[in-house]
Formats: C-alpha cells, sequence, structure tokens
C-alpha cells in the first residue's frame, strides 16, 4: 500500500507516527527541525523523505539542499524498489525549487529520468510529475546557458506524457524573451493530441506577449466551440485583460452552442473583470434560463475560490 507494500503492518503504523512527528516540526522553529529532517531524509521509506523534503521546503531549510540532493541521487538507486511512485524525488525536487537551488546537475537527471512499473496488464512511466518538476526548475538555474535550457524545453514540447509537455509550455512562458514567445505560437499553431497542452501554450503566450497576442489566441475561439476554443476561452479569461472581455463577450453572443458558452461564461468570471462579473450578474436576473443556470454555476466557480483563498 502507498507504494511500501513490502512493509509489514507494524512497519507501516510506525511510519504513519514517524510522519506524524515530522508534521509537527511546522510548529515550531525552523533551526530545531533540522536535525531531524536531516535524519529522516536518510531514511530507507520514500513516503519518510518525501514528508522530510517537504517540511525542508516548508520551513525553508536552505542548508539541507546537499542532504537533499543526496537523499536524491540515493532515490536514483534501483528507484522502483526504493522510491515507488516516485513521492520521495518529487518532494525532494520541489523543495529544492522552493529553496531556490540554482546548480542544474540534479534537476537535468530528473528531467531525464523515466520509471517504469508494474501495473495491471502491464507497465506504465510513474516519473512524468518528476519531470516536470524539474524542468521548471531548470529555467531558474544559473549554470545552465539559455540556448541550453531552451533545447531540454523543446524537446519536452514532444514528450509522450501530456503534463510533462504541459510544464514545458508553462517554463517557456516563465523564462521569457521572444523566443520563447515564437515557440509557443509554433506550439499552439500545430496542435497537440492533449487541448491541455495548447491551452497552457497559449495561457503562456498571452502572459509573454499581452496585447499583441490577443488576435491569435482570438484566432482559436471557434464559435462552433470545442475542447481548443473552450482552452483559449479560459486562457483569455486568466489573462486578466480588458480586451480579452471584450473579446469573450463578442463571441457568446455570436455562438449558439450551449456547452462553448458555458465556457465563456466561465472565461468571464475568472477575468475578475468588473464589467464580465456584472454581465454574468444580470444575466442571473434577466437571462434566459439555460443562461441564467450557466452564470451562477460560473459565479459558483468564483466564490468557491475566492472562500478557499480566504
Amino acid at each position: 500500500m502507498l507504494g511500501i507494500g513490502y512493509f509489514s503492518p507494524m512497519a507501516g503504523r510506525d511510519i504513519e507516527a514517524q510522519i506524524e512527528q515530522l508534521s509537527r516540526l511546522r510548529a515550531g522553529a525552523a533551526a530545531e527541525a533540522v536535525a531531524p529532517v536531516r535524519k529522516a531524509l536518510t531514511d530507507r521509506v520514500n513516503l519518510v523523505v518525501a514528508k522530510a523534503a517537504t517540511i525542508a521546503g516548508e520551513l525553508l531549510l536552505r542548508e539541507l539542499q546537499p542532504d537533499l540532493v543526496r537523499a536524491f541521487e540515493r532515490l536514483l538507486e534501483d528507484p522502483v524498489k526504493r522510491d515507488p511512485q516516485c513521492w520521495g524525488k518529487n518532494a525532494i525536487a520541489k523543495a529544492l525549487k522552493e529553496l531556490e537551488h540554482r546548480e542544474s546537475a540534479m534537476f537535468l537527471r530528473g528531467a531525464r529520468h523515466v520509471q517504469m512499473e508494474p501495473v495491471w496488464g502491464g507497465q506504465e512511466d510513474t516519473a512524468s510529475t518528476l519531470r516536470g518538476i524539474c524542468l521548471l526548475a531548470l529555467v531558474a538555474c544559473t549554470d545552465l546557458k539559455r540556448q541550453e535550457i531552451l533545447r531540454h524545453l523543446v524537446n519536452a514540447l514532444t514528450e509522450a506524457a501530456a503534463p510533462v509537455r504541459v510544464d514545458a509550455a508553462r517554463a517557456l512562458a516563465q523564462m521569457g524573451g521572444d523566443e520563447c514567445a515564437l515557440l509557443l505560437r509554433l506550439k499552439a499553431r500545430m496542435g497537440d493530441s492533449e487541448p491541455s497542452v495548447t491551452g497552457q501554450a497559449l495561457e503562456g503566450l498571452l502572459a509573454l506577449e499581452r496585447k499583441e497576442a490577443l488576435p491569435f489566441v482570438a484566432g482559436f475561439l471557434n464559435p462552433k466551440g470545442g475542447e481548443i476554443a473552450e482552452e483559449a476561452a479560459l486562457a483569455l479569461g486568466a489573462s486578466r485583460m480588458v480586451a480579452a472581455v471584450a473579446l469573450l463577450r463578442d463571441v457568446w453572443g455570436r455562438s449558439r452552442h450551449a456547452e462553448f458558452r458555458a465556457a465563456l461564461l466561465r472565461a468571464l468570471c475568472i477575468s475578475r473583470d468588473e464589467q464580465a462579473l456584472a454581465f454574468l450578474e444580470d444575466l442571473v436576473k434577466n437571462g434566459g434560463e439555460p443562461d441564467a443556470a450557466d452564470a451562477r454555476r460560473a459565479l459558483a466557480l468564483l466564490r468557491d475560490s475566492s472562500a478557499r483563498s480566504g
């Protein structure tokens, strides 16, 4: 269970207690957590290592960066046995990113790591999340030339695992610059079997180019709808540009496809634009029943989001 099925039930209960003990370190002084977290990073159980790494990142225990790197390297040895599901390596990579670790060697290994594990009927790669985390971390590494980082990201745009392609597009947006914007345009234009990859490329392009990207992204807003059109709408909403709101309202007025019209209302809501929200409120009060119901659902998403952030 939980990636450690080869341990006894008693060992499992001890592990749970150890993880709970590590969790309690959050309540104390960061300096007092260094020694127990350092020790836990050497544990043979990947879940304990994962919890220790998470605590190191949350408490910003920068002095543990060498320990985190050593733990990562150890988990790469016989990785299926030592770190099933990559829980330990994922947590370590996230922690080092949070700690602003700028040396690329470990992230490069993680970005290339493939971990095939047995599942019912065959095998599956459990390292796609790890590769995405490491690609995002490479963007800030200071010992790599920009063009070298770009090579890794371009390769990742054609990865077999869709989540890695999404993270590669996100990393390109974080790098910034004209060449990254052009790569995102190319990726969006070429398309992808997974609509969320195209959506991330469009969202990143809007973040980089702002108004200059609006005509390009608007070209994906087919009034007939479809998954790509919905992704484009949500990317426009997330940009929170007034001009993007105008585009969304225009397409909503021209579309007759119920699912796409509902997606456009969600996009208007996430823009948090005052006029967009007023438009949704007016639909709730005065719109036809289908539109009023869609507007209510869109506004409910905003309220739920505000409640979580509060």
